[in-house]
């Protein structure tokens, strides 16, 4: 008889644990909801900055000019002598001209326009 009694009470438990999942719902709603928001979440936290600084990148990697000072991602400072479609020779030092990509450029301090005026002059 004992175990009628337990078999009842786990019964009862379980249906009023059951009551009340479907009476207080979670405030986000379903977990599909919840996978939604992380998703976006994720997007303006990790997505969207990168493909910015990315298109930030590119935009200076295409407009490099003759007498721009560059610093490449090895960490070698120098100044654009030629540009091409995909690679750009930089300057080292007087006689000193070594091709690069495009894309190992890091940085682009722009030359002000008496520097390219000096530079045409030379």
């Amino acid at each position: 008889m004992p175990d009628g009694t337990l078999i009842f009470f786990n019964f009862m438990t379980t249906t009023s644990i059951l009551a009340n999942a479907t009476t207080n719902p979670s405030p986000l709603g379903s977990p599909l909801v919840m996978i939604g928001l992380m998703l976006v979440m994720f997007y303006f936290v990790l997505i969207r900055p990168q493909q910015k600084q990315r298109k930030e990148q590119e935009a200076k990697q295409s407009s490099l000019e003759k007498g721009d000072k560059v610093v490449t991602i090895g960490g070698l400072h120098s100044t654009v002598h030629h540009v091409s479609e995909k690679t750009v020779t930089l300057k080292l030092s007087e006689g000193i001209f070594v091709p690069y990509e495009k894309s190992a450029i890091q940085s682009v301090e722009k030359a002000s326009k008496s520097s390219k005026k000096d530079e045409s002059n030379s």
